[in-house]
C-alpha cells in the first residue's frame, strides 16, 4: 500500500506502509527494518510478534524484483528477534508466504530457520556470492525518501 495508508476508525495509525520500489536491496530493507519496523515494535510492545514471511525480495524472484539473498534474511531475522527478547519474551512466529523462485527462495528459507535455530548447516548459497557486490545494495537517495515518510507515521502508532 502506500505509505499514507495507515489505518481506519479504531486501527487508524495501526498500519504502516513502506513502498520500496523495485530493486531495493540489503541497504534499503535494513534501514527500513531499523529506522521504522523496529521503532514501531519498540512503540506498540506487541504480545506476540507474528511475520509473514515472505521470500519474493530476493534478487533471483521475477514477481518480488527486489535484490535481497540469505544473508539479507538473517539480518532481519536477527533484529526481529532481538525485538522479540526486548518486547514479549521472545515470542516470534514466522509463516511463510511467497517466493517464487525455486532455486533461490530454499536458501533463504534455509538462512532464516537457521538463523532462529542458531544451527549453521555450512550451506552456501551460491546466488548470493555476486548479488551482495551490486552497488545498488547500499541505500540509495530515493529509496531514503520512502523510509522518512514511514518514519513520519510511527507518533500514530498506537501505544501497547
Amino acid at each position: 500500500g502506500h505509505v499514507t495508508e495507515t489505518g481506519a476508525g479504531a486501527g487508524a495509525g495501526a498500519n504502516i506502509n513502506i513502498p520500496l520500489p523495485p530493486g531495493s536491496g540489503n541497504g534499503a530493507y535494513l534501514e527500513a527494518m531499523n529506522r521504522v519496523v523496529i521503532k514501531a515494535l519498540d512503540r506498540f510492545k506487541p504480545d506476540l510478534i507474528l511475520v509473514a514471511s515472505g521470500l519474493d525480495a530476493t534478487s533471483h524472484d521475477s514477481l518480488g524484483r527486489m535484490n535481497l539473498y540469505s544473508d539479507s534474511y538473517r539480518a532481519m531475522t536477527s533484529l526481529l528477534m532481538d525485538a522479540a527478547a526486548r518486547l514479549c519474551s521472545n515470542r516470534l512466529a514466522f509463516i511463510h508466504e511467497g517466493g517464487y523462485s525455486s532455486t533461490v527462495t530454499p536458501f533463504v528459507g534455509l538462512a532464516i530457520l537457521e538463523t532462529l535455530s542458531g544451527i549453521s548447516t555450512e550451506v552456501i548459497d551460491p546466488f548470493s556470492v555476486n548479488v551482495r557486490k551490486h552497488p545498488w545494495q547500499r541505500l540509495q537517495p530515493h529509496q531514503d525518501v520512502i523510509i522518512k515518510q514511514a518514519e513520519r507515521c510511527l507518533p500514530h502508532v498506537p501505544l501497547g
